[in-house]
């Protein structure tokens, strides 16, 4: 059996795209950090071409001006990832898509940060979109620098959010 995607992912993953198959929804993603280990994990379960509409990982502010609708004016006072920046990443990627909803994240998966609280290592802000509103969260998984346990760390807490959203449990 491979382990491509850690159990953890694999499992949370599997019960969004259930949902999403047995409502004939889509989903769509903008990631950064995490560097498309949510896209690679909703594409690793069977049925993906029913629900994912397709992905975005927009690691540096020269792809967010490309393809998320930034503008030079957007990024002369940027300071690191925010839930409303997420927000932002997601409800644009939502309306250029069409898709259901679109889950999004940024932050700082090590193994160096800075020293606000949206930079240090570990920090992750998450959004996800729908025609209904955007749920935004944000925390630290208190994995320090390790910097491939911050990533699927922040693709869980993603898929995680999304369910909540599904589920009707986030606030919108």
């Amino acid at each position: 059996m491979s382990t491509f995607i850690p159990k953890e992912l694999k499992d949370i993953t599997s019960e969004v795209a259930a949902i999403l198959i047995e409502r004939k929804e889509t989903i769509a993603v903008a990631e950064t950090a995490a560097g498309g280990l949510i896209s690679a994990a909703l594409l690793a379960i069977p049925g993906a071409s029913g629900y994912y509409y397709g992905g975005l990982t927009l690691y540096t502010l020269a792809a967010r001006i490309a393809y998320a609708g930034w503008t030079q004016e957007s990024v002369k006072d940027y300071k690191g990832p925010t839930p409303e920046i997420v927000a932002g990443l997601a409800d644009h990627t939502r309306r250029t898509l069409g898709s259901t909803y679109v889950v999004s994240e940024s932050g700082t998966a090590g193994p160096t940060g800075g020293q606000s609280k949206n930079r240090t290592t570990g920090y992750v802000a998450l959004a996800v979109s729908s025609e209904k509103g955007t749920a935004t969260k944000e925390l630290n998984t208190g994995l320090g620098g390790d910097r491939e346990a911050n990533m699927v760390a922040f693709a869980i807490e993603a898929m995680r959010l999304v369910k909540e959203v599904l589920k009707g449990e986030a606030k919108l």
